[in-house]
């Protein structure tokens, strides 16, 4: 007897596992609400179990959704669903449902053997058409490789995980564990190897590594460990690809090199600017091999290699135990002396030490104020009133010592003052607090208003698409409605970009492209098509408006075929 296949959120069908990755499972699957198949990635249980990495996860998931081009893996929903552990423990788990393409990673055709350089052109093009578009969205892949790209069995192209490397590297702060997240090192850019900020061109470089591997059959830069990889990204200048492969032609030389630049100033300053470079070598005309190798000094150094021989030399001498002094030390008698006079001074404080006396009683008119740091003020001033002085209370906020207790006097403990004196006593009042007013359902400038209004910062703002509410409407805040936080503190917000994200339904029968479009709270308006061949069931021809995000509570035009 079979098991029932496990449905996420009551929605997605898990069915049989199609891949796995670094950092997650994927799985065919089927929407049981919109009738079609999908692909689900599941993630690792070590990533599900970091709550800050699933707040970054499901935010790059949202922002991932919102790209609608047919070079990219389309994102259909993420959420989060539970599952409960042979001992009772609930577990996270993190999930995104996506397009299912039917066709092969281009890892495997790599490793299926030579890649034409037609082909090879063709792979990365396709893959900066989809870098061009979600740059200009304001999305950076980070992790451009060929294990996150697929080719479909038409040929097409299709890049996917956008946003999700960006979850990845944020929780990671070295390069060793991001590339124990992500896999491998081998594609990173230098400013991704060093752990700096990157931008739009770190995807150009990842994709001139792919560039190379596709024509040359191997990767740039190669080693023993992920760090030693990065090193050499960091560091040493790539051969060549006509030189390691002589059918590949000079002018992908300089169009790979380019793109390789250690410099993002001296790379491609954006995927249509490396599109354009590539699709000029379709021209024919080809570079002399000095002018190769002149490209190649400007970009890495007349000696590329001196910084690696330089921190080997660096490595040896530190390390090197033959090396002999070549001066004198001092002599043999100047150490004895020194030896013998450090000798006498510590047996001449031993000695003042054990026949000095103390004197712990204080003269009659003298007190000396208590150290009551940390008691509550009531024993504080109980012991204080045993020293004969009077305490004299003084509240003051802090973060550090618990509220009711002494956080110090004044004069400090220790010091000797005169009978009956004053002494001022700091007592802890805590951290103030304000509450978090109530934000959820406000308009952005209301919310912003209110926060101030209660002591506190406004902090991110995130947008979100929501069906219902109109742009700027505040849908949750972090901290909560209500919460007791610092004042000072900073709330952030997710408000409602007053948009939707509509699918593609041309395909669909009209039906259940009406359920689909209804239920994000469109109006939809079908006409028939004379003019066309009608199906039973009636299926859409055309829609009026493209996919992608559109204003919420729109009217959309559903055209079907009714023709003989």
């Amino acid at each position: 007897m079979t098991a029932e296949p496990r449905v996420l959120s009551g929605r997605y069908r898990i069915d049989e596992p199609i891949g796995r990755g670094g950092m997650a499972s994927v799985y065919r699957g089927y929407d049981l609400t919109l009738g079609r198949e999908v692909a689900i990635k599941i993630l690792d249980r070590e990533l599900a179990d970091d709550n800050a990495f699933r707040t970054r996860f499901r935010l790059e998931a949202q922002a991932a959704s919102r790209m609608a081009h047919p070079t990219i893996v389309r994102v259909y929903d993420a959420g989060e669903d539970s599952l409960t552990a042979p001992d009772g423990t609930v577990r996270p788990v993190p999930f995104i449902v996506m397009e299912l393409v039917k066709g092969r990673l281009l890892k495997e055709i790599i490793a299926a053997g030579p890649v034409p350089v037609t082909d090879a052109v063709r792979y990365v093009d396709g893959i900066l058409e989809a870098l061009e578009y979600s740059h200009r969205a304001g999305v950076v892949h980070r992790d451009i490789k060929p294990g996150n790209v697929m080719v479909t069995d038409a040929g097409q192209v299709k890049v996917m995980d956008f946003g999700i490397a960006r979850a990845v590297s944020d929780s990671s702060s070295t390069v060793a564990e991001t590339t124990q997240i992500l896999g491998t090192a081998a594609y990173f850019s230098p400013e991704q190897a060093k752990g700096e900020p990157v931008d739009a061109r770190a995807d150009v470089y990842s994709t001139g590594v792919v560039l190379y591997e596709l024509l040359t059959g191997r990767q740039p830069f190669r080693g023993e460990s992920p760090v030693a990889v990065a090193y050499q990204h960091v560091s040493e200048a790539p051969v060549p690809p006509s030189e390691v492969n002589d059918t590949v032609p000079r002018a992908l030389d300089t169009v790979a090199l380019r793109a390789l630049a250690k410099d993002p100033f001296q790379r491609y300053q954006d995927a249509a600017g490396f599109r354009e470079a590539l699709d000029a070598t379709v021209d024919g005309r080809q570079p002399s091999k000095r002018q190769v190798g002149a490209l190649t000094s400007e970009l890495y150094g007349p000696n590329p290699r001196q910084a690696a021989e330089t921190a080997r030399s660096l490595r040896q001498l530190s390390t090197d135990t033959t090396m002999k002094r070549t001066q004198a030390g001092p002599p043999v008698a100047w150490i004895w002396a020194g030896v013998a006079l450090l000798g006498v001074l510590l047996i001449s404080l031993l000695f003042w030490v054990l026949t000095i006396q103390p004197r712990d009683d204080l003269p009659g008119n003298v007190r000396e104020v208590p150290d009551v740091s940390g008691m509550t003020y009531e024993r504080a001033n109980d012991t204080l009133a045993e020293s004969d002085l009077r305490a004299i209370r003084v509240d003051e906020e802090s973060t550090d010592v618990a509220a009711g207790n002494v956080i110090r006097t004044d004069p400090e403990a220790g010091t000797s003052v005169t009978p009956e004196q004053q002494v001022k006593v700091y007592v802890s009042t805590g951290q103030q607090m304000s509450t978090v007013p109530t934000l959820t359902g406000l308009g952005q400038d209301a919310a912003t208003s209110a926060i101030t209004g209660a002591g506190l910062q406004l902090g991110t703002v995130i947008q979100q698409n929501d069906k219902d509410l109109a742009a700027g409407t505040v849908i949750s805040s972090d901290p909560v409605d209500g919460a007791s936080v610092p004042t000072g503190a900073m709330v952030n917000l997710v408000v409602a970009s007053g948009r939707v994200a509509i699918n593609d339904v041309r395909g669909y029968t009209v039906d259940a492209a009406t359920r689909e479009l209804e239920s994000l709270g469109l109006t939809v308006i079908p006409a028939e098509d004379p003019n066309c061949a009608g199906s039973t069931p009636p299926t859409v021809s055309s829609q009026s408006l493209t996919p992608g995000d559109v204003p919420v509570h729109s009217e959309i035009t559903l055209t079907y075929c009714t023709g003989a």
